[in-house]
Order: structure tokens, then C-alpha cells, then sequence
């Protein structure tokens, strides 16, 4: 049995549990229930009260002794006898059945519309007499004044069977293409049928014409409802002489007196779903309305939802036992449920020990729905290694999350963290060690980070209690020691207040001003609190004691005199650090280049002890003559060169500037022509320095002569270069 609350109604699923296979022998049965706890929980109200795989409808007799099922597969009828918990017979069809109900008290006259057009008659002893109407039924009704079947189906007639003649009458003609459902008020016998194009037709079965039609397409449709298509009517229903409610596909109610054209009330599901069956509840003047999803009970009145049933299957027919709270639902799965409300009414007569164990269970805790199961986020479930399950059986989605069974969460929990037992049992003993040490004499202690910070505000707390105290109706704050919100600034080390830093230099005057002036205000009020408990009513300033404004604004004036002085000292601080950090890297600079030059150094000692004269630029500091030879040799230097030199020297050369103080240093890929080129380019000028000769010999011109020894003899010649060249190939 399976307890639930839907707005503070229990409800109780009797069918809930594992269900035995009929193939099973006693002996096999009995073993189960010893050993499975479930079964042993089980509750098996009637004995095989289920289908071979789906039930489509769902009757009670009028006696209440009979309970009529229809399913499938093979298509069949079962009825169970209540006063015997039982199956009383089983009887198999030719077809599925569409519909069915019970004419008499008993099941002893049974009338079954088949799928196949088939109208099957069936007595006390089984099947007695089948006939076939012209067009596919939907659904029936039984006129019994007139001993008149009324069908409705893919047609725009209304076919009329007469059981006492046993024959069809002339049918009813309506304005219809296609019917769905048909009722005949138990009270006037008004008939109404209701179309596909969403209209209710109501005709008088004594003259056999029309006297009213309902467009209950048009009144269903409400503020925000979105239309996806013309709602047809999915199921009807009369209560007493006035009172009609009808169904949509579009999953809207409407309650109607038959009196008005308009809707009493329009009641909407939500879930877009056709209206498979209603039904009232006199008693408590309830609608019970049911889609393939959910049943919803409502006040017919007012609309307020009094309670709501969601099975785990689709649902095909609902059923109502007269004068009780017991309900019966046909699924789309074998098993029928069987569901007890107790605030709908008492139990039947055949099953009145359900009172006494609804009592006894409301009395001792009970476990609710949800109590086996483990709510997990998507989160939870990546941290367990469980993601891959979305979408199995084993997570129920819900909200955003999952629904999970506890055993497996268990399970899976201690093996991502098998220390986790431990890891909580040490922490539950620290606990318990500290709620001992609690009762003992406290002794103030400060803690390890922050003490100056603590010590203050003890201080601080100190100060306002002894004020609270002297007040008669004062409470002391509550301080920031003892709140849990700030434990973490007190034992963190990473919340330790840096001294030496420049926010907290430039904001310390600022708070212990701020702390002065509390303390003296502290100690102004406890001053007037004392001198109120000693009835002084008017108290006058003493003579050359300044006022209070005044002091106030004399620490103004002193704060903003700190504030200044750090600034100042802060900035003088950056300014020598700056120049320390400089001198430090010329330093290294100039030991670098002694290394790396000190051949070239020795060989040139002798040139550099003669006076080498350097030129300042504007603007520039003179350090150094080391410092002014670097910058000329590093100006020299490639930019790649001189970043390696800084790098290799461990400096960086940071420049403060309006838009920061970072470089950025890149090369440029060059395509493989470029490189081509370059080298050509560098292979000519290698060439050309081969061939070159100096010019300083040719100081004199064109007219100046050349001489050259030919035989051992000196000539002079006066020509051009191309002349000499002649004039020499000619010479032998």
C-alpha cells in the first residue's frame, strides 16, 4: 500500500506493490511472501484483480456486489464478486470492445459495442444474441422507459435498437459529420449527444426532435488559453435534472445548467490532453474529472481543487463506487488500481476494515511517497559519476532534479568517498568535545589571525555591554566574536589584516578616528546615564571644555593631517625604492660587461687613461661615465640584444606612463621571397666588398698618370681606364 497527501488529503493506492505471475504454484507463492518484505506489505484487496495487459473500461453494478472490467489481450470480461474478494467469471470476445454497460441490477444483462461494429448481448449463462449496426460506434446509452439503445459513432445519425420489438427504429438525424459520446439524464431522459465540431445536441426521445444545442467549442476557450485546433466534445455527463458537464479534447471542463447557453464554470487541466471520463460526487457536491494522465477533484461551485491523483500509467475509464470513497481506474497496464480516499467517504461494507487501518496508520508515522527515494541534482549526480543514467529507469526526473533510489545512493556515496563515515564520526566527537569545554570557566583568549583586530573589538564589546548594563531596558549588541557569519576572519589565515599595505595605511587614520569618537561617545552616554539614575534633569557644559562639534571637528582636521603624512611618506618610499631598484641594475650591468669585455678592457688600457669627452642630452641625469658608455653601446645594440642583456642581468625595464608600465616585444615572420631576397641581397653586397679598391690613389682625377713597368721599364699614361685596358692587350 502506497500513503500520499495532495493538499492535505490522504490518499490510499491499494494496488500498490509487486504482483505475483499466475504461473506461479502455491508452494512458490507462499516461499515469496516469507522472504520478500514487499509482497508481506502488499495489500490484495480482490484476488486476480487484473488484466492480461491493458483494461479499457471499468463498471460497478447498481447492487454494488459486481465489478466489471473489460480488456485485452485476448479481448475479455472479467467480473469480480465483492462479497467473495474474487473473480466470479472470465468470458473471452470476438473483438476489443469499445463500450459496454449493465442493464440490470446484477451482470446478468449485459450489453458489449465492439470495434468491429458488432452489438453483443450476454445473460446470466454468456453470450445470447449479436447484431451490427450500420457505421463504427463510439459510445451508447440505455432509454429505459422506452427499452431504447441509443449509438453514436462515425456518422451524422443517431441509431436507435429497440429490445422489446428487437429491431431498429428510425434514427435521429443531426447536424453533425462525426459523434463521439451520448448520456441520457436519469431524471427527464433528455438525450445529448456530443459532436466532433465541438457542439452539445439535446433531443427528446418522446417526439423524437431537437430542442437545444450547445456551442461548447466557443465558451471553452479562456484568457490564455492557446488554440491548436477546434475542440471536439470528449466526454459528457448529467447530474440530477439541471446540471450537465462536459469534456473537451483540448482538456477544459464546462459545467452548464441546462437553463443558460454559457458555462457556470470552465475548469482547465492544463495538459492539453482529451477529458476521459466524468463523474459527480453528491455528497460533497465534487467533480471528478479525469485525461490520460491525471485525476483532479474539484468543487463544482467554486473550481478550488480539493484533491489530485497521478498514477504511474495512462488512464482509459475511471469508476466511482456509489456512496463511498473507494475508486477504481482502468491503466494501460494490467493492473487495475484501486485507490481509498477517507475524506471522500467511508469505506464499502464489503471492505470495512480499511476504516480501521486508515485509523490505525493516521495514528503512527507513516512513510510518504518520496521516503525511498534520494532528490539529486544534475550536479550531485556529476559529482557521484551518475550522468550517464539520465534518461534510464533509475532517475525519475522532477523539478530540476532527479529522483533516485536511496539504496543506490547509498551505495554509490560510499564508494566515490569510503572515508566519509570516519571524516564525520572525528567531527562529531571534535563537536562533542567542545560543547564539554563550553560548560567550563571561560577564559578570554585572543585568536591566532587578527589578534589586534579581536582585542578591539573586545574592548569595543566591553564598552557597549557596560553601557546596556547600565540602562534598564538596553540589550547589547551581539558581537563579531561570537558570530559563526565571521568565525573564518579568526582562524583563516588568508584573512589576516596586512599592516604594511597601502590601503591599510591610507585607511587606518580614518577608522581609529572613527574608533576615538565611538568610544568617546561611549563614554559621553554612560556619563549622561550615570548622571540620569542621580535625577539631574539639566546638565550645563562646564566652562573651557569645548563642545562636542567643535571636537568633532578638530579630529576632522587631524585625520585629514594623517591621511596627508601617509600619502606623503608613501610616496617618498616608492620614489627611494625606485632608485635603489635603478642602482641596482646599473650595478649589474656594469659587472656584466666587465665580464664579457675584460680582454678588451686590458688591451685598451692604455687608450682610456687619455680624457674621453661624452655629451648630455636635455633632460637626462648624469650618473655616471660607466652609465653614459653603457646607454651610447646599448643604443648601438639591436632591441633583441638589449633584451637579452636585461634579461641576462635579471633588470626590467619598467616605464611608468600614462597608459601603464608593461612592453610588449614581437617578431615579424617573413615570407620565404623576403628571405630570398634579403639573402641575394646580402651575397651581392659580400661580392662587391671583394671587388672594391680604395679610391685614395686616384686623389688626382683623370688627368693624373699611371704608371706601370712593362720589360723593367716605368710608362706613364694620360688615357682613360678603357684606353689603358687597350692599350695594354696590345702590348706582347
Amino acid at each position: 500500500m502506497q500513503i500520499s497527501s495532495v493538499n492535505d488529503v490522504k490518499i490510499y493506492n491499494l494496488s500498490h506493490g509487486k504482483s505475483l505471475p499466475e504461473w506461479l504454484s502455491d508452494r512458490k507463492k507462499r516461499q515469496l511472501q516469507k522472504k520478500d518484505v514487499d509482497i508481506q506489505r502488499r495489500i490484495e484487496l480482490i484476488q486476480d484483480f487484473e488484466m492480461p495487459t491493458v483494461c479499457t473500461s471499468i463498471k460497478v453494478s447498481r447492487d454494488g456486489q459486481f465489478i466489471l472490467a473489460a480488456g485485452t489481450y485476448k479481448p475479455r470480461i472479467r467480473c469480480y464478486d465483492t462479497y467473495q474478494l474474487s473473480l466470479k467469471f472470465e468470458r473471452c470476445l470476438d473483438s476489443d470492445v469499445v463500450a459496454f454497460d449493465i442493464l440490470s441490477d446484477d451482470y446478468s444483462k449485459l450489453v458489449f459495442l465492439h470495434s468491429n461494429r458488432y452489438v453483443e448481448f450476454h445473460s446470466q449463462h454468456g453470450h445470447y444474441y449479436k447484431t451490427r449496426i450500420p457505421k463504427f460506434g463510439r459510445d451508447f446509452s440505455y432509454h429505459y422507459s422506452s427499452c431504447d439503445l441509443y449509438f453514436v459513432g462515425s456518422s451524422s445519425e443517431v441509431f436507435r435498437l429497440n429490445l422489446e420489438q428487437g429491431r431498429f427504429l428510425n434514427s435521429l438525424q443531426t447536424d453533425a459529420v462525426e459523434n463521439n459520446v451520448c448520456d441520457i439524464n436519469p431524471v427527464h431522459h433528455l438525450f445529448a449527444t456530443g459532436t466532433s465540431e465541438g457542439r452539445v445536441e439535446c433531443w427528446d426521445p418522446r417526439v423524437r426532435n431537437r430542442v437545444g444545442m450547445l456551442d461548447c467549442a466557443l465558451s471553452s476557450l479562456t484568457e490564455g488559453t492557446e488554440v491548436q485546433g477546434l475542440p471536439s466534445i470528449s466526454a459528457l455527463k448529467f447530474n440530477g435534472s439541471l446540471s450537465m458537464a462536459v469534456g473537451t479534447s483540448t482538456g477544459q471542463v464546462l459545467l452548464y445548467d441546462l437553463r443558460s447557453s454559457q458555462p457556470l464554470l470552465v475548469k482547465d487541466h492544463f495538459y492539453n490532453l482529451p477529458i476521459k471520463s466524468l463523474n459527480f460526487h453528491d455528497q460533497l457536491d465534487l467533480v471528478v474529472s479525469a485525461d490520460s494522465k491525471i485525476i483532479k477533484i474539484w468543487n463544482k461551485d467554486t473550481g478550488k481543487v480539493f484533491s489530485s491523483i497521478q498514477p504511474q500509467t495512462n488512464i482509459n475509464d475511471i469508476c466511482i463506487y456509489p456512496n463511498s470513497g473507494m475508486l477504481f481506474t482502468a491503466n494501460e497496464d494490467p493492473k487495475m488500481n484501486t485507490f481509498y480516499i477517507p475524506a471522500l467517504g467511508p469505506a464499502p461494507r464489503w471492505c470495512s476494515f480499511l476504516d480501521n487501518l486508515t485509523e490505525e496508520l493516521e495514528e503512527s508515522p507513516e512513510s510518504t511517497v518520496y521516503d525511498d527515494y534520494k532528490f539529486v541534482t544534475r550536479k550531485d549526480l556529476e559529482n557521484l559519476g551518475l550522468s550517464h543514467l539520465v534518461g534510464s529507469s533509475l532517475l525519475r526526473a522532477y523539478m530540476h532534479g532527479y529522483f533516485m533510489d536511496i539504496r543506490l545512493y547509498h551505495k554509490v556515496k560510499t564508494m566515490a568517498n569510503p572515508f566519509a563515515y570516519e571524516e564525520y564520526r572525528k567531527d562529531k566527537i571534535r563537536q562533542k568535545i567542545e560543547e564539554s569545554r563550553t560548560q567550563r570557566v571561560q577564559v578570554k583568549k585572543l585568536p591566532k589571525v587578527n589578534k589586534e583586530l579581536a582585542l578591539k573589538l573586545m574592548e569595543e564589546g566591553d564598552d557597549e555591554a557596560e553601557l546596556a548594563s547600565r540602562k534598564k531596558k538596553g540589550k547589547a549588541l551581539p558581537s563579531i566574536l561570537g558570530d559563526d557569519r565571521f568565525k573564518v576572519m579568526f582562524e583563516n589565515p588568508e584573512y589576516q589584516v596586512d599592516e604594511q599595505s597601502e590601503e591599510f595605511r591610507l585607511l587606518n587614520p580614518i577608522v581609529s578616528k572613527v574608533g576615538q569618537k565611538r568610544k568617546k561617545k561611549l563614554r559621553l552616554l554612560a556619563q549622561q546615564a550615570a548622571a540620569s539614575q542621580q535625577a539631574a534633569e539639566d546638565e550645563e557644559e562646564p566652562e573651557g571644555r569645548a563642545s562636542s562639534e567643535e571636537d568633532s571637528s578638530d579630529d576632522d582636521k587631524s585625520w585629514v593631517e594623517e591621511v596627508r603624512e601617509q600619502r606623503r611618506l608613501l610616496w617618498q618610499e616608492g620614489r627611494d625604492r625606485r632608485k635603489h631598484d635603478r642602482k641596482e641594475a646599473d650595478r649589474n650591468t656594469v659587472l656584466l660587461e666587465r665580464e664579457q669585455n675584460g680582454e678588451e678592457r686590458t688591451s685598451n688600457s692604455k687608450k682610456t687613461s687619455q680624457p674621453q669627452f661624452y655629451q648630455i642630452k636635455a633632460g637626462e641625469e648624469f650618473r655616471s661615465f660607466n652609465d653614459m658608455a653603457r646607454k651610447q653601446r646599448l643604443q648601438k645594440a639591436s632591441l633583441e640584444d638589449r633584451l637579452k642583456l636585461e634579461e641576462h642581468c635579471g633588470t626590467s625595464n619598467m616605464a611608468d606612463t600614462a597608459v601603464g608600465s608593461k612592453q610588449l616585444t614581437f617578431t615579424l615572420k617573413k615570407s620565404e621571397q623576403q628571405k630570398k631576397q634579403q639573402q641575394a641581397e646580402w651575397e651581392h653586397h659580400e661580392e662587391r666588398k671583394k671587388l672594391r679598391r680604395s679610391a685614395g690613389t686616384e686623389r688626382g682625377g683623370a688627368s693624373s698618370p699611371r704608371v706601370f713597368v712593362l720589360d723593367g721599364q716605368q710608362r706613364h699614361f694620360r688615357h682613360s681606364p678603357q684606353a689603358r685596358i687597350k692599350i695594354l692587350q696590345r702590348l706582347p
